[in-house]
């Protein structure tokens, strides 16, 4: 087919999108079907889908056919399209905040404000961060069942920062990291930056099917596996704990690297030990005071066995030379009085509200959630789209995420995500209903 007739038929499908000829969901001839119809090689009916899919108007899906997208909604609504109108409600962010936060914030600028040397916050610091400020990290961190050396803590400016850190110093371009194959969006990202291989591994109750990433490792050269075994995002679940001796197993058997994500491990109060205490040999372990304390609060801390503490260090310089030195000090000073642990525990009964506001609104639905999480995840009916969902609440008033920024395996599931954490607690409620009714909508 000439390359003007081929160019002239992706235009006039993606014209017939745009105008509504073709509305969303609309179910496209097969491939052969195409081929036929307009006197197509195989081959190029292929690269005429494709490129409808890379410009947004079409998905396809393995086994079901290729459907026109929703073409109004953003591609990748979720995490990482944050641009949320005034008067929209969001259930697409969680910045849980409570009340009374932003007086201690001044509480605590005014303390800082009449204490010590000052002026040494106004000078660089170590990349790694102060020693009596690490070592304040290691007691928190000894808490929550880790227990490290001050040396082997580095603060850094949030949790995804410390991914950030860990990816360049301790990977390389093209090296294959396991992860689930629905995970968080800002480790996709990172992914993609520097040029990494994400293998999904499928989900088996509450973990990852590790008979999956056994298989893998004995077939791929793995480098490294990316899990959040607490408070997982989006899926809630929490590994037991013979479940992460055997990820352990794996893990020194194939000479694996293991990231730890534990960004809401704080929400999970009965978690059995981080799997950085079960393997400190190989385990990066990475968290922060983001979802604990404030998003807008950009601290977070790694804890890395001493030999990788150089390369993290190196990375910390060439990123941020060091974290701001007041929210530094702000959060060192809660994490050591004890309000870090006082703000997790309200906000634990907090997200607990907002579950059995979503109980009760999502009863008979299929819904899968942690009962002291933020989120929760809504499988949907094989007749429902998430894609148009989505787009309905937005025109709604209501921005939820749908399953594309957290899939890492070609086949993205029709799911919604919804944040918990960002709206009062009546608005939630309302919020939800509608998103029930919505989606019920549309498996008529």
């Amino acid at each position: 087919m000439p390359q003007a007739r081929y160019k002239q038929l992706v235009d006039a499908l993606a014209a017939q999108i745009r105008d509504g000829s073709l509305p969303p969901g609309t179910r496209l001839p097969t491939l052969r079907k195409l081929a036929a119809q307009k006197g197509l090689a195989l081959v190029t009916a292929s690269r005429v889908y494709a490129e409808l899919q890379a410009m947004g108007l079409v998905s396809g899906e393995t086994g079901r056919g290729t459907f026109v997208r929703e073409s109004l909604l953003p591609r990748g609504l979720g995490i990482d399209q944050h641009a949320t109108a005034s008067g929209v409600v969001d259930l697409n962010f969680n910045y849980p905040s409570l009340p009374g936060q932003a007086e201690m914030l001044r509480a605590g600028l005014r303390q800082l404000a009449a204490s010590g040397d000052l002026e040494a916050l106004l000078r660089y610091q170590p990349h790694g961060g102060r020693p009596h400020e690490r070592a304040i990290v290691a007691g928190h961190l000894a808490s929550r069942g880790l227990s490290v050396n001050a040396e082997q803590v580095m603060l850094v400016s949030g949790a995804q920062h410390g991914l950030a850190t860990t990816v360049m110093a301790l990977l390389q371009p093209g090296d294959v990291v396991a992860t689930d194959a629905l995970t968080y969006p800002g480790f996709k990202v990172l992914a993609e930056a520097h040029r990494l291989e994400l293998a999904p591994i499928p989900a088996a109750g509450h973990g990852p099917d590790l008979d999956a990433l056994e298989r893998l490792c004995k077939s791929r050269r793995v480098r490294a596996v990316y899990a959040m075994p607490t408070l997982h995002n989006p899926l809630g679940w929490v590994m037991g704990a013979s479940r992460r001796r055997q990820l352990i197993a794996i893990a020194r058997r194939h000479g694996l690297l293991i990231i730890e994500d534990a960004a809401y491990a704080f929400l999970a109060g009965d978690a059995p030990a981080p799997l950085a205490a079960l393997a400190p040999e190989s385990t990066v372990y990475v968290s922060g005071i983001s979802k604990s304390i404030a998003t807008g609060l950009r601290v977070g801390f790694v804890a890395a066995p001493a030999e990788w503490v150089p390369a993290i260090e190196r990375a910390i310089r060439a990123t941020t030379w060091n974290t701001p030195s007041v929210m530094t000090a702000i959060a060192c000073g809660w994490l050591e009085d004890g309000t870090v642990t006082r703000l997790e525990a309200e906000k634990r009964g907090d997200a607990m509200a907002r579950q059995a506001i979503a109980a009760d609104v999502f009863a008979g639905m299929r819904c899968v959630r942690h009962p002291s999480s933020y989120f929760v995840w809504l499988p949907l009916a094989e007749e429902v789209r998430a894609d148009q969902v989505a787009q309905a609440l937005m025109r709604d008033g209501i921005s939820v995420s749908t399953a594309e920024p957290f899939a890492t395996s070609a086949q993205v599931p029709h799911a919604i995500r919804l944040a918990l954490g960002s709206v009062g607690l009546d608005t939630l409620h309302d919020a939800l209903a509608q998103v029930r009714r919505t989606i019920d909508a549309h498996a008529i």
